[in-house]
């Protein structure tokens, strides 16, 4: 795997601190379960650079994707991957949120 490289002018004030909410968790652990299961190996690479370069939380890892978004220039296919890419997090932080959870400890490899 590639070495993390800072892209965000903002540092991340969450590295190395557990995600908001992780002790006081309610889910439903079938729930859970059913949507690791159905994420895609594109959703889980996602889940594990949350865990693995962004210290758990994925407002720094959409921060860097929207940056590369607005900068110029880019490679067209790239940036359709990136915007796919915004939209699997989004989808998987509302579920941690409604959760609770953190989804790097349900997909294997994180």
């Amino acid at each position: 795997m590639a070495e993390p490289v800072q892209t965000s002018n903002s540092p991340d004030k969450n590295v190395g601190k557990r995600p908001p909410n992780v002790e006081q968790r309610v889910w439903e652990p079938q729930a859970v379960d059913d949507y690791v299961r159905r994420l895609s190996e594109e959703h889980k690479m996602l889940v594990a650079l949350k865990a693995q370069l962004y210290g758990g939380s994925w407002e720094p890892m959409l921060d860097d994707l929207r940056n590369r978004l607005a900068g110029k220039p880019y490679i067209f296919k790239l940036v359709h991957r990136i915007q796919d890419d915004i939209e699997r997090i989004e989808e998987m932080q509302k579920f941690e949120a409604e959760h609770k959870i953190d989804l790097a400890e349900y997909v294997d490899g994180c």
